[in-house]
């Protein structure tokens, strides 16, 4: 597939973002427009008018041009048809989220002499993938990995999979799993006869539904929006299972932590976004407690927005050597 460097007018350049990403420049709005000419729902160009700039843009507070943005960016860059989310479910920002499959893509670079793993031959465990099923769709159609896509919420998983069989080349690329103890993590998916090269996870960010609901406030009145709109848009904020659990993302990924401890010879790198900076300390703390014999913390620039995530692997040099003759090569 090609990179075509987006040349219309947008509503911001996107900067600093991993050099394989397709989605360097500014949103080329002309071009999606026209993918998303034959949508089922309204399609894009509906929300796209010329801002005060004098550029092409979307108002990035309305959900269903952000969703309608999502859907042209994953079929004009992807390949990916009638892409699509229910009401109330997390809609993630494409570009960024594709950095992160990038960035686990350099992680295995670095244990195969420098080169990408052959077609077809990694193998992703997506936890929490949700209703949009975004690394999945990206990765599978990226870099030809095969993924297991987990998830607690079986409608969420049933909207995938309608995603999944609108797009033939995915079906035998995306297997779904449903999580049935909400309580676990690798558990239950994770079967003892299959190995993974990745493991990767956005964990729920807020330690409860009133933090949840806090930040959802927060991020509408950033946008500019009245105590008015906020009450209509509400559904935009996510899934409850999407935004918070106890003891928040500190709690989910130490959990992670520990139950990978259980698996450590079954996947290569297991992974977790990080979204709060403060939790690095204590998270690193657990890796130390859990014995991981590397870790690895990669930050990713969007503009003036940085994330992180963090990869950790049990194998040692000459097992990570013999992984990757076996598996990749």
């Amino acid at each position: 597939m090609s990179n075509p460097r987006h040349k219309s007018s947008t509503t911001s350049k996107q900067s600093g973002f991993h050099p394989r990403n397709r989605h360097q420049g500014q949103y080329d709005f002309t071009a999606l427009i026209e993918a998303d000419r034959d949508a089922d729902t309204v399609a894009l160009g509906r929300f796209v008018s010329t801002n005060p700039y004098g550029d092409l843009s979307i108002d990035f507070a309305d959900a269903n041009a952000v969703k309608a943005l999502n859907r042209a960016l994953l079929k004009h860059q992807y390949g990916i048809e009638a892409w699509d989310i229910p009401d109330a479910y997390l809609c993630p920002p494409v570009p960024g989220r594709a950095d992160y499959i990038h960035g686990l893509a350099d992680l295995l670079i670095t244990v195969n002499q420098g080169k990408l793993p052959k077609k077809n031959s990694v193998y992703v465990l997506d936890i929490g993938t949700g209703a949009n099923g975004i690394y999945p769709l990206i990765g599978s159609q990226e870099y030809t990995w095969n993924f297991v896509a987990a998830d607690i919420n079986d409608d969420a998983l049933a909207n995938l999979e309608s995603v999944i069989h609108a797009n033939p080349q995915l079906v035998k690329k995306i297997e779904l799993r449903l999580q049935k103890n909400s309580s676990k993590i690798f558990h239950n998916i994770l079967q003892q006869d299959e190995w993974f090269d990745l493991t990767m996870c956005n964990p729920p960010f807020h330690t409860s539904a009133a933090e949840a609901q806090s930040g959802t406030d927060r991020k509408w009145q950033n946008l500019g929006k009245t105590a008015a709109q906020i009450e209509v848009n509400l559904n935009f904020g996510g899934q409850a299972a999407e935004l918070w659990c106890p003891g928040g993302e500190l709690q989910f990924i130490s959990q992670m932590i520990e139950e990978s401890r259980q698996f450590s010879t079954q996947c290569f790198w297991f992974s977790s976004l990080i979204s709060k900076s403060a939790n690095l300390d204590p998270i690193k703390a657990k890796l130390k407690q859990a014995k991981v014999l590397e870790h690895r913390l990669i930050t990713m620039q969007q503009g003036s927005k940085q994330s992180r995530f963090i990869a950790w692997t049990f194998l040692t040099p000459a097992q990570q050597l013999a992984w990757a003759k076996l598996r990749w090569r």
